[in-house]
């Protein structure tokens, strides 16, 4: 990762919002034994701390929580 991201604060504040989210998905997924927001709060853990920039991450990290409703939705 480039260091010169780091000093962005759009970047710093994408990242805390989307691992604090996929930190609840971590939790929940882990203590009801749910395979799918498990899966997505580890992706999204990953995109915090490897996406590219703010936008790009929180367009990827919106996606993942779209497709872990809709995965929920039907039932997975």
């Amino acid at each position: 990762m480039d260091l010169k991201i780091l000093s962005d604060q759009n970047f710093l504040w994408a990242s805390m919002l989307w691992g604090a989210i996929a930190g609840g998905y971590l939790v929940y997924g882990w203590k009801q034994k749910a395979s799918v927001p498990l899966v997505a709060g580890v992706a999204m853990t990953g995109m915090s701390f490897v996406g590219p920039n703010a936008l790009i991450m929180s367009v990827v990290c919106i996606g993942i929580m779209y497709a872990n409703w809709w995965l929920v939705k039907r039932g997975y």
